[in-house]
């Protein structure tokens, strides 16, 4: 298993001419780099310097006119104004002016700036512009309803607040592309009721995802718990079993007030955002059935 790469760079040619290497090493230290154990001996001097990544590029032909060493970054502004006060320390205006240059968009999607520590030594610092740079490739749904069909399991308890969260919902799924006529509601008596309903309409093959609302507020009895853990594994249950999507939308609070907080006061609505998931898991299960045939 390869645990690194090491990539030695020359930054002087004679063992004496070694201001450019501690430069860079105080630069490199003051924006994050961890020291790791250097060397010396009578033949010159190493520093090493440990980062969380690195990257091995090898070149055929025409080397890029990029620096021999290119630093990436996540926060490049933040790295740029850490430098500036670094080498503002070291030199006046016009020798910072000199040194750094500003960070520019570049030709592979990316911007990049560039410190001269000195006539030999150029270092660069880069972002992508790629958000999914340097990422793994993973299968994710899509959140267009387009062509889906849903139940939307709701309760006549604490109608206060679910029907908030109802709205929430098939705001959720009508501004997807869901169709009206692809929206089945179900209301039923209470939470209790509603793994029930939710394994009764999964199992018809006439929906491809269920929506689960509800709202449990804690009483002074432990009947609260009794119930919230039932429902929470009879939802669960029925999706295993089904094969269908289901959204947890049931809230559980300890009072009216947070209940209301989330269900489209202060806390957005879990309606709308049970719904949403419930849009992206029938798109995923839509993709790996197309993988499967392929």
């Amino acid at each position: 298993m390869i645990k690194g790469i090491t990539l030695v760079h020359a930054v002087a040619a004679e063992p004496a001419a070694q201001g450019a290497l501690d430069q860079l090493a105080e630069l490199l230290h003051a924006i994050g780099f961890e020291a790791g154990r250097g060397w010396q001996d009578d033949s010159g001097r190493g520093v090493s310097l440990l980062a969380p990544l690195g990257n091995l590029e090898l070149v055929a032909g025409r080397l890029p006119a990029v620096p021999p060493v290119l630093i990436e970054t996540t926060q490049l502004d933040h790295i740029h104004t850490a430098i500036r006060n670094w080498l503002a320390a070291r030199f006046d205006e016009a020798g910072v002016a000199n040194r750094l240059s500003a960070p520019e968009l570049t030709q592979w999607n990316s911007r990049l700036f560039t410190v001269a520590l000195d006539a030999q030594l150029t270092v660069g610092f880069w972002q992508s512009e790629d958000p999914l740079h340097n990422r793994p490739v993973a299968l994710e749904g899509d959140l267009s309803a387009v062509g889906m069909r849903f139940a939307v399991i709701t309760t006549r308890w604490n109608t206060v607040i679910t029907d908030r969260l109802l709205q929430g919902a098939l705001d959720a799924l009508l501004r997807s592309g869901a169709a009206r006529a692809d929206i089945q509601i179900l209301r039923v008596p209470g939470a209790w009721e509603i793994p029930s309903a939710a394994r009764a309409v999964a199992s018809s093959g006439k929906v491809d995802a269920v929506v689960t609302l509800g709202c449990l507020l804690r009483g002074e009895t432990a009947h609260y718990e009794a119930i919230y853990n039932e429902v929470a594994r009879g939802i669960g249950q029925s999706q295993q079993e089904t094969g269908v999507p289901h959204a947890f939308g049931v809230l559980t609070c300890e009072t009216l007030e947070q209940a209301l907080d989330r269900a489209g006061l202060k806390a957005g609505n879990k309606g709308f955002e049970a719904a949403i998931a419930a849009i992206e898991m029938v798109s995923i299960h839509r993709k790996l059935g197309r993988q499967g045939e392929a």
